[in-house]
């Protein structure tokens, strides 16, 4: 997993979630896919709603992921990766900050 992204567009505008335990930028790559690239902050325990196919790259940090339609949450750490189904939902906790890349489809 390379840590930057090349020859991209970033909206300047920040995506705001869960009064601020969440926080990301849309990128823009020359063949018009959008990846968000955010943080999640310590002790953050979220549940996510997806409508489209979703691939959690943690970039840093330590979470525990559970799926809907999973019986257990997994841990995951720097460099791991998890999907999300369409029209699914993920619950996540953020044992520390979490950053995270996220792509669509």
């Amino acid at each position: 997993m390379s840590d930057k992204f090349d020859n991209v567009s970033v909206v300047k505008k920040a995506n705001v979630f869960f009064d601020g335990k969440c926080v990301s930028h849309s990128v823009f790559f020359p063949d018009g896919t959008r990846k968000t690239v955010g943080v999640i902050l310590p002790g953050s325990q979220l549940t996510f709603n997806v409508s489209t196919p979703e691939l959690m790259e943690i970039t840093s940090g330590t979470c525990q992921v559970k799926i809907a339609g999973e019986s257990v949450a997994k841990e995951y750490t720097a460099g791991m990766q998890f999907k999300v189904a369409a029209n699914s939902s993920f619950e996540i906790h953020a044992k520390d900050e979490v950053n995270y890349v996220c792509s669509f489809g």
